[in-house]
């Protein structure tokens, strides 16, 4: 197998693959990149065995062959190299030179059949998106994900499709986020799966703000993402996600609209003196007016009070400020709209000017 490639022609689809690489392999092969050339078309692919990430490149001068070679290795090499450069990769034996211009190195490999392959994910539902809707689907809603938690359903992002759209929904247990896109979709039922964690981080990475076309298929056990030139491939979650219906509060009538950024800005000032452990601040609902109040152990208080559109009942409610700042940090509107019941009830959270996303955050005692 030999090819000759232009070092961006290799470099880019290197960092786009790079993801599914572990720095800390139980299979030394994981920590190889799968070069196969076939047809003037070279591709690299990488795997964890969770995510597999291949992505393609055309009209290379190549002659057919496959072969594995270390990954991060290479692409660190790719990235010495100058600008422009004409790289050429040779295989002989167990060994593959990389040479450019008076640079020359020599790679270990390891043998193409060994690397594990994703089977075909037997697709029952297949949609087409633009990468800017995916994309803002993920991002609305990916920071909720429960990280590392032995309810193993929640360290993920729940993707539903129906006739009428798609929704994806996070939740830690404490807090949920909700986004959905209304579009028209070939379904005959409903389907829920729950991507990983390390599948929504690298799938979000690859997306970019465009309205290039992506195409994606979901199966019983894998999801997969087409782009161009890159597919991402990724395992579900075996689970049953929680009735998030359940958890959205539907029956608030305390309703108050506060200058986004003024109330952010409040929280982290706020903050700063608040239990490090549990991050608890108080919000004190009053006519017109916000009060946000921390302390800690240290006997040490911060107070701060902003403008508020509220005409309802005075109460005071403790949350999670960091659950907060997040909801703040992903809303894009100028204002922000919370629905309260009472003290002991959760609040619902969204942008006024943005119908498709919302955001429930749990209460905490103080």
């Amino acid at each position: 197998m030999r090819f000759s490639i232009q070092r961006e022609g290799l470099l880019k689809p290197l960092q786009q693959v790079i993801g599914a690489v572990e720095r800390r392999q139980t299979m030394p092969i994981l920590g190889n990149v799968l070069i196969r050339a076939e047809n003037g078309r070279v591709s690299v692919t990488t795997t964890d065995l969770e995510v597999e990430l291949v992505a393609q490149v055309d009209e290379v001068d190549a002659s057919d062959g496959e072969v594995t070679v270390p990954a991060r290795k290479l692409l660190d090499i790719c990235r010495a190299l100058p600008e422009e450069a004409q790289l050429t990769l040779n295989v002989d034996g167990d060994r593959a030179v990389l040479t450019s211009g008076r640079s020359r190195f020599t790679l270990s490999t390891l043998p193409a059949a060994d690397f594990p392959a994703v089977d075909d994910i037997a697709v029952s539902k297949e949609l087409e998106l633009s990468e800017r809707e995916l994309r803002h689907l993920i991002l609305k809603t990916a920071f909720a994900m429960a990280n590392q938690d032995v309810r193993y359903y929640l360290n993920g992002l729940m993707l539903e499709v129906e006739q009428n759209g798609v929704r994806t929904v996070a939740t830690d247990g404490h807090r949920l986020a909700m986004c959905e896109l209304k579009t028209t979709i070939e379904a005959a039922s409903s389907q829920q799966v729950i991507v990983p964690r390390k599948g929504v981080q690298e799938l979000l990475r690859l997306l970019e703000d465009s309205d290039e076309r992506v195409q994606l298929q979901i199966g019983s056990s894998h999801v997969r993402a087409t782009l161009p030139g890159l597919r991402f491939t990724s395992k579900l979650i075996d689970g049953r996600f929680p009735d998030y219906e359940r958890v959205i509060p539907r029956d608030g009538d305390q309703v108050m609209v506060v200058e986004r950024e003024s109330l952010r800005r409040a929280l982290s000032r706020a903050s700063i003196l608040s239990n490090e452990k549990y991050r608890g601040i108080r919000l004190v609902l009053g006519e017109g007016q916000l009060r946000i109040q921390a302390h800690n152990p240290e006997q040490e208080e911060a107070e701060d009070e902003i403008e508020a559109d509220y005409s309802g009942t005075a109460m005071e409610i403790g949350f999670n400020v960091t659950y907060l700042l997040d909801v703040l940090n992903t809303v894009e509107g100028d204002t922000v709209e919370a629905t309260f019941k009472d003290p002991s009830s959760s609040v619902l959270l969204r942008d006024p000017g943005a119908e498709d996303a919302l955001y429930v955050v749990m209460p905490m005692r103080l």
